[in-house]
């Protein structure tokens, strides 16, 4: 008996061996929930140019105050670099005053990427400024204007037209080595997918909004590449 318990025991302690690294592996890879209003609580949101309040209601969440030029409110403490960043996003149907988005891979208050949003353009009876309803950009040295001149369509595209304007919208933003994709609502097809234009794969990550824009943000998840 006692020579076939041994051979028993190794073989379960070497299965255990391999669980443990493969549970590791998949914890380091599952999705980070951040919660916002706790962020707020325990200032650990540091704002650029923008006031940042409790979201009222009972949706836990914050909201990103109006201002002249573009805001961001950076979440302290994370640092993202290849994966995928989801939240839900509520803007405004007022043209030219909604821009709500996500900007990661920070390397100062005015150098990072982003993507984001334009709900007065999702179901704008201009066909042509429906084609501009979502944007990626690079800043300083790739803003929209310059992408619209120099890369037209290439950088901006329509979304879905389940997308509300006023309502809360998904925005899931998969950052790759050399491309993002973005998807806006609950489709399994990206809205945009498009090359990099910055060269740094890592950074922090903060809540966007654009010129004379607010905007509410809420369910925060940040999923680390495998």
């Amino acid at each position: 008996m006692r020579r076939l318990i041994q051979p028993l025991a190794g073989l379960l302690l070497s299965g255990f061996a391999l669980l443990v690294p493969a549970a590791a592996a998949l914890a380091q890879t599952s999705a980070q929930k951040i919660d916002l209003a706790d962020r707020l609580a325990s200032k650990g949101l540091r704002a650029v140019n923008r006031d940042v309040t409790a979201l009222p209601g009972d949706k836990p969440g914050v909201r990103v105050s109006e201002k002249e030029g573009p805001g961001v409110v950076w979440i302290e403490g994370n640092e993202f670099g290849l994966g995928t960043i989801e939240l839900d996003v509520r803007g405004r149907d007022v043209p030219q005053a909604s821009f709500v988005g996500i900007a990661f891979h920070r390397q100062d208050d005015n150098t990072y990427e982003g993507v984001y949003l334009r709900p007065f353009n999702f179901r704008n009876p201009d066909e042509a400024r429906r084609q501009n309803a979502v944007q990626y950009i690079a800043v300083p040295d790739y803003d929209w204007p310059r992408l619209r001149k120099e890369f037209p369509s290439e950088f901006e595209n329509p979304v879905d037209a389940s997308a509300s304007p006023t309502d809360w919208v998904p925005l899931r933003v998969v950052v790759k080595a050399k491309t993002v994709e973005i998807y806006v609502g609950t489709g399994n097809t990206p809205a945009l997918e498009v090359r990099r234009l910055a060269a740094t794969n890592s950074g922090a990550i903060g809540l966007w909004v654009g010129n004379n824009s607010n905007g509410d943000f809420a369910n925060l998840r940040v999923t680390p590449a495998k």
